[in-house]
C-alpha cells in the first residue's frame, strides 16, 4: 500500500500543515463525541435518584454544548481535509497537463487520447477521494475507537472484551475483499479508458462515420465495449454487495453480545443502567465507522489503482528535450535563419530509413521549394527543423550550429510552421490566428489574415474575427483552414517560415493571390515551401526534388526544366492538365 502511494508523497508534504490541522480537528471532534454517551449515562443515573427541572436543564445544556462543539469541529475537519485533497487534485491535474504538453509527437502516436482523458478525469477523481474522504473517515474511525475504548473499559472490561470479540472477523473480511476490489477496479478503469477512446474517435471522426454509413456498426461496437464495462462494474458491485452486509452482520453480532452480556451485568448489579446505556450508545456510535470501513476500503483500493495509472503518465519523459548546451550557449544569440542538412539519415523505425544522405544548404533569407512524389520524406525533412522529431547529432544545423544548441523555446519561437494536417482549436478565428502571440492586436491579426488572402471571407462570417470555428475548425472549408494556418504562421514574424503543402486545398487563382502577398513577407526570412505544384515552387531561389528519401535534383526552376528529370515531367504534366481545363 505504501509503495503504491509513494508518488503522492511530494504532494502530501506540500499540504502537511493542512493535514496537521485536520488531524487536530479530528482528535478534538472525536474526544468531544466520546463524551456524549458519558453525559447520557450520567443523566439517566442522576435522574433515577430524583427527577427535577434543574437536572433536566443541566443535562440538556451539556448535550447541546457537546452537539455544538462536535458540529464546529466536524465542519473544520471536513473543510480542512477535503480542502487539502482538492488542492492536491489541483496540483496533480496541473502537473499532469504540464507533462503531457511537454511530450513529443511520438508519445501521442502510441497513447490514445481517450485513455489519457480517462486518467486525467476518472482516475484523478479516485485519487482525490483517497486523499479526502478515505483519510478523513479512516482517521475518525481510529481516533473515535481509541477515545471511546477507555470509557468502555472503565464501565466494564468484561463487557468490552465480549463486545469486541467479533471485530477481528471484520479485519479479515476487509483484507480479503480489499485485494479483490483493487484488481477488479484496475480492470474497470482499463475498460473505461477503452470506452473513452472509442467515443472520442467516433466524435472526432463523425463525418467519416456518416460518409461510410457506419453509424449502426459503430453503435454495435460501442455497445459491446459498454457491455464489457458494465459486466466488470457489476462484478465489483457484487463484491461490495457482499462486503457491506457482512460487516453489518459482524456489527449486529457485536450488538447482540453487548445486550446479552450487558443485561446480565446490570442484573448482577456490576454496572448501572446509566452505564449500560452509555455502553450501548458507544456501540451505536461505532456502527457507522465500522460500516464505513467497507466504503473506505473501496476508496483506498480504487485510489491506489488510479495512483499507479496516473503515475505512469507523470513518469513519462519527453523524447525531445533541451540539451545542456542549449541552456548555456545560445541564450543571447538571435537566430538568423540559415539551415543546413549534412548527410542526413533518418528513420522512424530502425532499419527502415525515410531520409537517405540528404545534404542541403539554405542561406538565411533565401527560399527553398521541395517537390517529390507522395511518401518521399518531404514532411519528415521539415519536421526535423523545429525538432518535432530528432535527427542524428550534427546532421541538422541552423546558423552553422547543431540544432540542439538552441533551446526548444528559442528554436520554435523563431519558426512559423504550417503543417500538412491543419489543426484549429474550437475558439474564435482571431484566437486561432493569434495563437502564441499574447500581445497581438486586432490590426496585426487582420494584416496576417490579409496576407493569407482570407481577411475578406472572415469579415463576412456572422461575427467576423470573433466567429467560433468549432472543434478542429469544422465550420471552415479545407482551404479556409489552411489559409487561417498560414495567417497564424505569418503573425509570428518568424525568421524561418515553413509551409508544408499549405496551399493544397486552394485553387490556383487563390494560390497565386497568396503567393504574391507572401513574397513581401518572405523577403529577409528563410522560407521552405513543400508542394506538389510547380506553380508554387517556380519562384523559389532553389528547388529540391526528393524521391525515395534522396535529393535527386537541385537547382532553379529553369535549371531543373533543362535537365529533363522528375521536375520536368511534373511541369509538363501540370501544364497539360491546365490546358485541358481551359479547353474543357
Amino acid at each position: 500500500m505504501v509503495k503504491r502511494l509513494r508518488p503522492l508523497f511530494p504532494y502530501l508534504r506540500r499540504s502537511w500543515r493542512q493535514f496537521a490541522w485536520g488531524g487536530i480537528a479530528v482528535l478534538v471532534y472525536n474526544i468531544i463525541k466520546a463524551l456524549f454517551p458519558v453525559v447520557i449515562g450520567g443523566a439517566i443515573d442522576d435522574m433515577r435518584h430524583g427527577l427535577t427541572q434543574a437536572k433536566i436543564i443541566h443535562h440538556s445544556e451539556l448535550l447541546l454544548l457537546i452537539a455544538v462543539l462536535s458540529a464546529v469541529f466536524l465542519y473544520i475537519t471536513r473543510q480542512v481535509i477535503i480542502g487539502a485533497s482538492r488542492e492536491i487534485e489541483f496540483d496533480l491535474r496541473n502537473d499532469l497537463f504540464r507533462n503531457l504538453e511537454r511530450q513529443s509527437a511520438s508519445f501521442y502516436h502510441t497513447h490514445r487520447t481517450g485513455d489519457i482523458m480517462a486518467r486525467t478525469t476518472n482516475d484523478l477523481n479516485a485519487v482525490r477521494q483517497l486523499l479526502g474522504p478515505a483519510i478523513m473517515y479512516s482517521a475518525n474511525t481510529v481516533v473515535f475507537t481509541a477515545a471511546a475504548l477507555p470509557f468502555m473499559l472503565r464501565i466494564s472490561p468484561r463487557l468490552t472484551l465480549f463486545a469486541f470479540v467479533p471485530l477481528p472477523m471484520a479485519s479479515v473480511l476487509v483484507q480479503y475483499f480489499g485485494n479483490r476490489i483493487h484488481t477488479r477496479f484496475e480492470r474497470i478503469q482499463a475498460m473505461f479508458s477503452e470506452i473513452s477512446a472509442k467515443a472520442q474517435e467516433n466524435f472526432s471522426g463523425a463525418r467519416l462515420v456518416r460518409a461510410f454509413a457506419q453509424e449502426e456498426a459503430e453503435i454495435r461496437s460501442f455497445e459491446t465495449a459498454n457491455l464489457e464495462y458494465i459486466g466488470r462494474s457489476l462484478a465489483l458491485v457484487r463484491l461490495m454487495a457482499m462486503l457491506w452486509p457482512t460487516l453489518e452482520f459482524v456489527l449486529g453480532l457485536s450488538l447482540m453480545i453487548t445486550l446479552l452480556v450487558g443485561g446480565h451485568e446490570v442484573l448482577a448489579h456490576r454496572i448501572s443502567v446509566g452505564q449500560f446505556t452509555s455502553f450501548l450508545v458507544y456501540m451505536v456510535q461505532l456502527t457507522w465507522p465500522m460500516i464505513a470501513i467497507g466504503w473506505v476500503v473501496n476508496l483506498f483500493q480504487r485510489g491506489t489503482a488510479s495512483v499507479v495509472r496516473i503515475d505512469e503518465l507523470l513518469k513519462q519523459q519527453p523524447a525531445i528535450t533541451d540539451t545542456p548546451a542549449s541552456l548555456t550557449r545560445t541564450a543571447a544569440i538571435e537566430i538568423q535563419g540559415s539551415i543546413a542538412f549534412r548527410h542526413l539519415q533518418f528513420a522512424y523505425t530502425p532499419g527502415v530509413p525515410v531520409l537517405r544522405d540528404v545534404s542541403l544548404t539554405i542561406p538565411a533569407g533565401s527560399s527553398l521549394a521541395i517537390v517529390g512524389p507522395t511518401g518521399s520524406g518531404k514532411s519528415t525533412l521539415v519536421s526535423l527543423i523545429p525538432r518535432l522529431h530528432d535527427a542524428p547529432a550534427g546532421e541538422v544545423l541552423i546558423d552553422n550550429r547543431p540544432i540542439t544548441d538552441f533551446s526548444l523555446d528559442q528554436l520554435r519561437s523563431s519558426i512559423g510552421f504550417v503543417p500538412q494536417e491543419t489543426f484549429l482549436f474550437s475558439s474564435t478565428v482571431e484566437q486561432n490566428i493569434a495563437l502564441g502571440i499574447a500581445s497581438a492586436t486586432p490590426e496585426q491579426v487582420e494584416h496576417a489574415a490579409a496576407v493569407a488572402y482570407i481577411a475578406d471571407e472572415i469579415r463576412q462570417f456572422p461575427n467576423g474575427f470573433a466567429t467560433v470555428v468549432g472543434e478542429r475548425g469544422i465550420t471552415l472549408s479545407g482551404g479556409q483552414k489552411q489559409r487561417s494556418a498560414i495567417a497564424r504562421a505569418v503573425i509570428r514574424d518568424p525568421r524561418i517560415l515553413i509551409l508544408d503543402d499549405a496551399l493544397a486545398s486552394v485553387d490556383t487563382n487563390t494560390e497565386e493571390q497568396i503567393l504574391s502577398r507572401l513574397r513581401t513577407v518572405m523577403q529577409g526570412r528563410t522560407t521552405i515551401l513543400i508542394s506538389h505544384r510547380v506553380s508554387t515552387a517556380r519562384n523559389a531561389d532553389q528547388i529540391a526534388v526528393l524521391v525515395d528519401g534522396r535529393v535527386t535534383e537541385l537547382g532553379t526552376h529553369d535549371e531543373l526544366l533543362a535537365r529533363g528529370g522528375y521536375y520536368t515531367s511534373l511541369a509538363d504534366k501540370q501544364q497539360l492538365e491546365e490546358e485541358i481545363a481551359v479547353t474543357a
